[in-house]
This record gives C-alpha cells, structure tokens and sequence, in this order.
C-alpha cells in the first residue's frame, strides 16, 4: 500500500529527502566522527556510518554511545554493521530538520563526554557513557555513588526536561544474553488439543 499510495513521484521525492537527510547528518557530525563509506563528492548515500574506533583505546565502545543516545531520548542506530565499532545512521525521508538537529546536538554533546574520557577528566571505568543509560529508579535513589551529577545523567539536554524518555532497564550484559539464549515460552504439551 505505501508503494502504491506514493506512486513513482512520491518514491522518487521520499529517496531524494531520505539521501539529503543522510548527507545532512554526515556533515553536522563529520568534523566529530568519521564519516566512513562517502562517494568521490565526500557525499553518502541514503545512511551515514560513523567510526567511533578511534576511542577503543580510552575504553569507550560504539555500545557505549548506543546505550548514552538513551539519556537522550533516542533509540539507537545499528550499531557494528557494516564495520564493527561504528554507527549507521539511517534518517528516514520523514525526518524533519528539527529532529536531524536534535540528533545531532546529541551526538556532538556525546562526543564531549567521549573526549572527557579520552584525555583523562572522566574515569576511564566509572563514566556517563559505560553507565549508560540512566533509569528513573537509579536517579531516585537515596544512593547516588556516581563521579557526575544526576542532572549530568539524566537531562544531558534540554529537551530532556520536557519531553524525557526514562529507559526501564540499565545496561545488561549482552553478550551473556546472545551466548546463554533461553525460552520463556509455554511447553509445547500446552499447546496440544486435548
């Protein structure tokens, strides 16, 4: 139905905008992070990849980032595809600027407190990024043993303040739950006609 309600020109339009997103995207956060994979104009295609490699030695992971965008309000981008340790940022063709902004504004402040960590002013463990993302129930708490503020960790911008999205569940160990999968469905004997 999307295709058919498009139509040819429609299509052609949503590809031009979703391409001009991207490219928008690219140069707001190329003089942050690398932008990988640009054509001989320095432009991309229809997503942006971003390198965060270049952190692996200050102990900061593309997971990191991923989990930080959280406090931000924003799901995360795949993460570790098409290379691993980088971010590919696919902006829709219904993106509006505002939002392309927000993002970004997101990213570049991320990329502060990648750089804090970098040259020492974080710890390189006990951080904003690897204890990302921040819930509502652990900025309640009457325990608060963190080397940055509750307001560092929860409003990082803004507009957080008025629109802030409180994750449920802090960081768990993925790879554990990739490793040691489980099912929590019904037995199958459940399911029989009897």
């Amino acid at each position: 139905m999307y295709i058919r309600m498009m139509g040819a020109e429609g299509l052609k339009r949503a590809s031009e905008v979703a391409i001009l997103n991207a490219n928008y995207i690219a140069k707001r956060l190329d003089s942050y992070f690398p932008v990988l994979f640009k054509g001989k104009r320095g432009l991309v295609a229809h997503e942006c990849i971003v390198d965060l490699r270049q952190w692996k030695s200050a102990g900061i992971e593309v997971e990191d980032v991923a989990k930080r965008l959280m406090d931000y309000g924003f799901h995360a981008p795949t993460v570790s595809w098409p290379a691993a340790g980088t971010m590919m940022i696919e902006p829709t063709e219904s993106e509006p600027k505002h939002e392309l902004d927000r993002f970004c504004d997101a990213m570049i402040s991320i990329h502060a407190e990648i750089e804090a960590v970098a040259n020492g002013k974080m710890d390189r463990e006990n951080n904003i990024l690897k204890n990302a993302p921040h819930t509502a129930q652990q900025i309640a708490s009457g325990k608060w043993d963190r080397p940055y503020s509750r307001e560092q960790a929860a409003f990082p911008a803004p507009w957080t303040r008025k629109h802030k999205f409180w994750p449920a569940v802090a960081r768990i160990d993925n790879v554990y739950g990739d490793r040691n999968l489980f099912c929590s469905c019904p037995p199958v004997e459940e399911f029989s006609e009897g």
